[in-house]
């Protein structure tokens, strides 16, 4: 029942591979190549089960399709570069081994160690099941890779898209490289020191001094009478940014007071927050009177720790009344908008801290501190003491991590390689309308995503990646980058790889009509981003491994790929191709544990795959499931959302798998000595019971197609599910029972029903293959008959023949159904009473006058036999009587309207003794003299047998 999965699986890969079903088939089949685009993951890791939510759903659809006769080029790939890999390189060095590590040897060790974790993830995507091409998969660090990246790249330079510049950007101290909005996470309960601080007020521009005259506010030597503090109040959780401070923006569209407090000084602040603040500060703010934020512009305050005078300047919307004062710190080295409008007033990019997080000798007392750990505790209590600290407090929110280290980052303005994303966004735009994305919320989601973004920072301070191949001017700091470079050095890479970037000289590297005045020009050290590696992965494979296509007809992937592999690959491919390098996008949930819980080591709720396929130890004595088991729950789960798998999950899908195989081992143990070329019944001569029967699984396979061309597979499951259990087994197979065990082997009515279990088994085997491929598998090599095709894979996925389609029979037989189950009913009453002990004991008697139910035993009536026999085999009773009298001791029950309408069923003890052999009980049982234990069918039987 269990399948033996541990060992029978293995077998059955095997039978694959030594037959080549998957490469045979895509011989064979002669429909439209089918392009499933596989999102690489990353080198490195243990296989989780978010692994195996994304990659079975990637096979089902991959056999489906191949089922269905298109070509299935299924490509896997992995992203190989980046941090990961180099600080696992790191870690397993010693201090002195460190110290003599150079470029190369650390590239060498690197791409060493992800070959290692490419064949172990390998394996594990294999033991799943899943089908590919494992001997050919695209590596981003192979050489054919890499040099249709930089074409990718080279490509978006001569179009304009590419550009160095000094901006702030994500900057991981404790990677050391500058980060992409994709390698960012932002996890709950980060908690920094926010702070509200007074600037102190030097000047006012004219237009301004004019206003409050109005309003009555005097002067004296230009700042408001008496000589009290005129300040402007500002909010910042990064009190370490103040040290760069250069302007305070404000809103000039918002209403900003100039606010009295008890001591008779004076603060700006916005006009929508005085309440707020108020309680805040804990002060009496009092409304001296009101200035647009336009007449704010111009204003000079000074700095309470630098010797510096500043200006008030003009923001834009993103300077709200939603929390803070409405005036927004602004230092252009440390935040983007900040830069923006720093720009607009041309103001320095000034960002006094390096690569680690130290602040330099610029901020002068403060030099050296880290503005992770102890720059913020020293400059709050520098700002106590000069008297312009108003409060402090911890403040919960939403604060960017180095998705790697866990680390948090900041903003640190750096020379680095931008892809300006402004040069091609109404382009990806206009892509992403062209696409179906699946669940549709995908399309507002990434659509948001892409008209929002900044410039893409492509550039990153690592050695294990693909080289921005750019030259620079030893004096001038002059950037060489042209197309005559970057063909160049694309040729290099195809012939070579990337390593030639650190082992050759600039010499060597430059064109030839450069290489006469190499002494000039140095070559880069920053690598690509990695999202820019595998978003680049349709150029390296889609465009050119034989049997793709591009676009692709599918990329999967779960939901914060709209933010990483969908996007990059999606702005790289408009920006050169100026369309989406996809078709149709499918998107699915994180999986989580039974109690909707991140999965997690501290938690201790982590469920390893492997432990599921092999058992184990963990989640109490966990039993060997096998790879069959994963499929099912994939297919069982609605993936556009969030899942969840537990013991318990798995406990009930076990019983769904054992369901399903237990009714395939039923099929089978009854066909044993069935030859379907000599012993099949043709269609049109089948009972009505049998030919529902094909009607229904003609149904069950429409349905199952439309789930399967839907990518709703949880309705596959649901399907499935209820055919076996419902249709099967709980009626057609229950009938069924007496034709298959008591007729003659040879008899009609045995070998009609061997053929309809012969055409549901093979359907049935072909319908659950592209998600239980082992059990599919498993049922084909052992029919008991032989077929022309090796592999149930070798069998096309076509709707069922119109000559099982019958649906004249649903109405009639559904009323028939209805009439079982409620006679079974009352046979668990009669029970429950203990007038019989099993529905063969019984004897019915059914009084009705309903039009539907006298309509479908007239039918039944119609198919040759008595409507008696027929219905008495349905019901599964000894006897049945319609209508008539009733008997002493007999059940009388009428029927209330939510079942069945105007039927009373009387149950009595059935008439006569019980047939030892087919447990019927009839009158003549002891009368005959052949045999006085059997009834007069079975001994005929047995005078055929």
């Amino acid at each position: 029942m269990r399948a033996n999965a541990t060992t029978r699986e293995p077998e059955l890969q095997s039978f694959w591979r030594q037959e080549k079903v998957y490469e045979r088939l895509n011989d064979k089949n002669t429909g439209e190549p089918f392009v499933l685009h596989d999102g690489p993951p990353y080198a490195n890791g243990d296989l989780h089960m978010g692994h195996v939510l994304n990659k079975v759903l990637k096979d089902i659809i991959n056999k489906y399709h191949l089922l269905k006769g298109h070509k299935v080029h299924f490509i896997p790939g992995w992203d190989c570069h980046g941090l990961p890999i180099e600080l696992k390189v790191l870690q397993s060095l010693t201090n002195e081994e460190r110290k003599t590590l150079t470029p190369m040897s650390l590239r060498t060790k690197a791409k060493a160690y992800a070959e290692t974790q490419i064949d172990i993830q390998k394996a594990g995507f294999m033991r799943w099941g899943i089908w590919g091409e494992w001997d050919k998969p695209y590596l981003t660090f192979e050489k054919d890779y890499e040099s249709s990246q930089i074409n990718v790249f080279g490509k978006m330079v001569l179009a304009g898209h590419i550009y160095r510049g000094l901006k702030p950007v994500h900057w991981s101290p404790s990677s050391l490289t500058a980060l992409a909005e994709a390698e960012l996470e932002y996890p709950d309960g980060h908690t920094s020191p926010s702070i509200y601080v007074s600037f102190n007020v030097t000047s006012l521009p004219t237009s301004l001094k004019e206003n409050l005259l109005r309003q009555g506010i005097t002067f004296n030597k230009g700042l408001p009478k008496p000589h009290h503090k005129l300040s402007l109040a500002i909010w910042t959780t990064t009190p370490w940014t103040l040290l760069s401070n250069l302007a305070i923006s404000v809103n000039p569209g918002l209403s900003y007071s100039v606010v009295r407090n008890k001591q008779g000084n004076y603060m700006i602040v916005a006009s929508n927050l005085i309440d707020e603040l108020s309680q805040i500060l804990d002060l009496s703010l009092t409304i001296h009177c009101q200035v647009p934020g336009s007449e704010l512009e111009g204003l000079n305050y000074s700095h309470p720790l630098v010797d510096r005078i500043s200006t008030v300047v003009l923001g834009g919307d993103y300077i709200t009344t939603d929390s803070g004062t409405g005036l927004v710190h602004t230092a252009p080295g440390h935040g983007l908008d900040d830069f923006n409008t720093g720009n607009k007033y041309n103001l320095p990019v000034f960002c006094p801290v390096d690569e680690s997080g130290t602040l330099s000798t610029a901020t002068g007392p403060f030099s050296g501190l880290n503005v992770l750990t102890d720059a913020n505790n020293n400059i709050i209590e520098s700002l106590e003491n000069a008297g312009v600290l108003l409060k402090k407090k911890n403040y919960v929110h939403r604060y960017p991590y180095d998705w790697r280290t866990k680390k948090p980052t900041i903003f640190r303005a750096t020379e680095q390689w931008f892809a300006s994303i402004d040069g091609f966004r109404e382009a990806a735009l206009s892509a992403i309308n062209a696409v179906q994305w699946i669940p549709e919320s995908g399309r507002n989601r990434i659509e948001a995503m892409v008209r929002e973004r900044g410039d893409w920072c492509i550039s990153r301070q690592r050695t294990w990646g693909v080289p921005i191949p750019v030259f620079y001017d030893y004096t001038t700091s002059e950037i060489l980058l042209n197309e005559i470079t970057l063909n160049h050095i694309k040729e290099l890479i195809e012939k070579h790889g990337s390593d030639i970037w650190w082992t050759l000289d600039e010499v060597d590297l430059l064109p030839p009509c450069y290489s006469k005045e190499a002494d000039r020009w140095k070559k880069g050290s920053d690598t690509m981003d990695v999202w820019f590696d595998s978003g680049s992965s349709w150029a390296a494979v889609l465009s050119k491994r034989s049997g793709l296509t591009f676009p692709a007809d599918l990329y999967l992937e779960g939901s914060d790929q709209h933010r990483g592999w969908f996007q990059s690959s999606l702005l790289t491919s408009t920006a050169v191709n100026g369309c989406a390098p996809y078709k149709r996008v499918i998107t699915h949930g994180f999986v989580l544990d039974e109690k909707g819980r991140k999965m997690s080591k501290s938690l201790g709720n982590i469920i390893d795959p492997a432990i599921i396929l092999k058992g184990g130890k963990n989640h109490k004595d966990q039993p060997p499931y096998g790879a069959d088991i994963l499929r099912l729950w994939v297919s069982s789960v609605d993936y556009s959302g969030d899942v969840s798998i537990g013991s318990s999950a798995l406990k009930q899908l076990s019983e769904v798998y054992r369901k399903v195989r237990n009714t395939a081992r039923y099929l089978l143990g009854n066909l044993h000595d069935f030859e379907p070329k000599i012993d099949a019944i043709s269609i049109e001569e089948l009972p009505i019971l049998d030919k529902w029967m094909l009607h229904r699984t003609t149904e069950i396979v429409d349905e199952i197609t439309i789930a399967f061309e839907k990518f709703e597979f949880f309705r596959f499951f649901q399907t499935l599910q209820n055919f076996c259990v419902v249709d099967l087994s709980n009626f057609y197979l229950d009938i069924a029972k007496d034709r298959l065990y008591v007729s003659a082997p040879n008899d009609a009515r045995r070998r009609s029903c061997q053929t309809v279990l012969t055409l549901v088994l093979e359907r049935l085997a072909s319908l659950i293959a592209p998600v239980l491929c082992h059990m599919a598998e498993d049922i084909w090599q052992n029919l008991p008959y032989s077929v022309p095709e090796k592999s149930i894979f070798n069998c096309t996925w076509s709707a069922a023949p119109q000559s099982w389609r019958h649906e004249n029979l649903k109405l009639p037989v559904s009323v028939l159904r209805d009439l079982r189950g409620t006679v079974n009913r009352q046979l668990e009453v009669t029970r429950n009473t203990g007038i019989i002990k099993a529905s063969l004991e019984a004897k019915v008697i059914l009084e009705t006058k309903d039009k539907s139910i006298v309509s479908a035993m007239e039918m039944l009536e119609r198919d040759g036999n008595r409507e008696v026999d027929i219905l008495r085999d349905w019901l599964l009773v000894s006897q049945l009587q319609l209508g008539g009298k009733t008997f002493p001791g007999s059940i009388n029950t009428t029927k209330p309207k939510n079942e069945i309408d105007n039927v009373t069923i009387h149950i009595t003890k059935a008439d006569g003794q019980k047939c030892e052999r087919c447990w019927h009980y009839e009158e003549e049982v002891g009368k005959n003299q052949e045999s006085s234990s059997l009834c007069y069918r079975c001994i005929e039987v047995l005078k055929r047998c």
